[in-house]
């Protein structure tokens, strides 16, 4: 296990995502971690990540000095890299000039990290820091420098610390990935034995030694993680399951049906509760986007219970909580900022006093969809293109109601359909449809128009936490536009968003 310290980075769990998709399994925990609590986890390494402070300002985070002193291999980047050098006695200051965005990386020394490359040879890398290590501590080398990095990467003479000021595990880093499996394969000397395939047998039996006899009830919503989850639990239980769909009324078009139809076929105990009118009378004339998704985690949250009364002894809740959902909702994780709530980590449980299983909480999403596909999870659900929790509500901007979303499915089966056709759904990370509240003037059939417009987001990414508008081509464009005007009454202007995140969210709320 290689344990990762967070001092806050926004880069945090991509590290541990790099990590696991070597196959050693890791974990993410706060800077301040008591060492005693380190000695019992018995890493085979530690990672120190980045983080928005400087080492040499007041309050500044450091961890325990005797996490120092463990007989483990220990890897800093960026501000982790400063840590180490502060405590190893070397001098760390405000850089001239800041460094920001991708540097050519000169390697000194082609060993350790950087086996595998060459000495003087370049590799271009992410860098992200406005100070710089101006001395050494005594007995350290440098392995790496850029222009504006003299000391970008070094390491002690025992061999068992070592700083990167760039950041190996984003995408811009050419050979990242390379650096962190050294890491991980030549200095901590750590197997890659963490497989899905591992993970299931390990989940399977451990979920039919907690459940015994008793019945499991499963909230199934369509998604990758719900889906799994549910069959996880039947892999497991088999019948002792009853999946609970939650029909909220703000799916995509047919998307009910086929969820209906999928989970039933694969032999799910499955209840379809259909509460469509019951969340757009909650919605009615709400704004605001965090207020509706709180009234749509709080209704939801009313009529699973509801469902789930009329289980007779349901003693478990099985929820499709992952990794990411309880390090951004659980403020302990460390310093990163909270980015946003997540109603399936710690409401539902609190009201429904049912003991809480969570098989998907160690692991990411790209793991989720790979464990998903071992068990017989259909493409059409694996491969799906990221759909948010709020449903089309938060692609609606402003109130939602019924004419809304027939407008919004409409022009968004359109999207769907068209960029399927052009070969472009699982290449492209998200394409779909937003209801502006904008009217405009427009001419159909010799007559003046007032009507709505639709704006079409496409976005290129890896992970979701940056993002660029997709270059689709003009014609393709120009087909979704004809069609959306064309068949869907109410719109008479197409438009397409071609923001980048950040600034901008992916999500228009």
């Amino acid at each position: 296990m290689i344990l990762i310290l967070d001092f806050g980075s926004q880069y945090t769990q991509l590290i541990a995502r790099r990590v696991r998709e070597a196959k050693v399994y890791c974990e993410i925990h706060p800077y301040n971690i008591a060492s005693d609590r380190v000695r019992q986890m018995q890493p085979e390494g530690i990672i120190l990540s980045g983080g928005p402070a400087s080492v040499y300002a007041d309050g500044a985070p450091l961890p325990d000095p005797r996490i120092l002193d463990m007989p483990v291999p220990i890897l800093g980047i960026c501000y982790g890299m400063n840590v180490l050098f502060q405590l190893s006695d070397g001098v760390v200051t405000r850089a001239d000039r800041r460094e920001f965005g991708s540097a050519q990386l000169i390697i000194d020394d082609a060993s350790d990290l950087f086996a595998g490359f060459s000495v003087d040879s370049e590799t271009r890398v992410w860098m992200s820091h406005g100070d710089k290590m101006e001395a050494l501590p005594r007995g350290w080398r440098v392995l790496a420098h850029s222009v504006n990095s003299p000391i970008a990467a070094g390491r002690d003479g025992s061999g068992r610390f070592y700083g990167l000021q760039f950041h190996p595990e984003v995408v811009h880093s050419e050979r990242g990935s390379e650096v962190l499996r050294n890491f991980l394969f030549r200095v901590c000397r750590c197997d890659p034995n963490w497989t899905m395939e591992g993970f299931i047998e390990r989940e399977t039996q451990s979920i039919r030694e907690r459940v015994g006899e008793q019945q499991v009830v499963c909230g199934l919503s369509g998604g990758v993680e719900s889906a799994v989850v549910a069959l996880l639990l039947h892999r497991a239980i088999g019948k002792q399951l009853t999946c609970v769909f939650v029909d909220n009324g703000l799916l995509r078009k047919d998307e009910a049906e086929q969820v209906v139809r999928v989970f039933s076929g694969l032999g799910l105990n499955l209840r379809h509760v259909n509460a469509a009118a019951q969340f757009l009378d909650q919605l009615a004339g709400v704004e605001d986007p965090e207020k509706k998704r709180r009234i749509i985690g709080h209704t939801f949250i009313e009529v699973f219970d509801e469902a789930a009364k009329t289980l007779s002894d349901v003693q478990f809740l099985a929820q499709g909580t992952l990794y990411p959902d309880v390090i951004e909702s659980v403020s302990f994780k460390g310093p990163s900022a909270t980015i946003k709530s997540h109603h399936n980590v710690g409401g539902l449980p609190e009201r429904m006093r049912l003991k809480l299983i969570e098989p998907l909480r160690e692991l990411f999403k790209d793991e989720a969809r790979v464990l998903g596909k071992l068990l017989g999870l259909p493409d059409e659900i694996i491969s799906r293109q990221p759909f948010p929790g709020p449903g089309l509500a938060i692609r609606i901007i402003g109130p939602v109601d019924a004419t809304g979303l027939t407008i919004l499915r409409g022009a968004d089966a359109i999207v769907d359909e068209e960029i399927r056709a052009a070969g472009l759904y699982e290449k492209v990370w998200q394409t779909f449809a937003v209801l502006l509240p904008v009217k405009t003037v427009g001419v159909m059939g010799d007559e003046r128009t007032y009507e709505n417009v639709i704006a079409i987001r496409g976005v290129e990414s890896v992970d979701g936490m940056t993002a660029d508008w997709a270059r689709l081509p003009y014609d393709l464009l120009g087909r979704m536009s004809t069609r959306i005007v064309n068949e869907v009454r109410g719109v008479n202007r197409v438009v397409y968003d071609i923001s980048s995140k950040p600034p901008a969210t992916i999500e228009w709320e």
